[in-house]
């Protein structure tokens, strides 16, 4: 198991690009939580095995929203939660 955090920048609040990420991360049995930030930005906390976080990655990388538009993704490796699933936060 491997784990990031992802900060995504564009235009990616109120455009479904929380609950996009969320199906995206069930696709690939990917464990953390997506929420909004109040400087814009989306910030995701991810696990998973490391071939399926890399794909879940990409793919966030690539906007999952068709109606997002990703500007820019910060990544980071993180240590590993206890998550259960994967979760939009409020």
């Amino acid at each position: 198991m491997q784990a990031v955090t992802m900060k995504v920048f564009g235009r990616v609040q109120g455009v479904g690009f929380r609950y996009s990420a969320k199906s995206v991360a069930d696709n690939y049995k990917i464990l953390g939580f997506v929420r909004n930030e109040p400087d814009g930005s989306v910030f995701i906390q991810a696990q998973g095995q490391e071939q399926d976080l890399k794909k879940f990655i990409d793919r966030i990388k690539n906007s999952p929203s068709p109606a997002a538009r990703i500007e820019h993704v910060e990544l980071k490796e993180s240590s590993l939660q206890s998550y259960r699933e994967f979760k939009v936060a409020y």
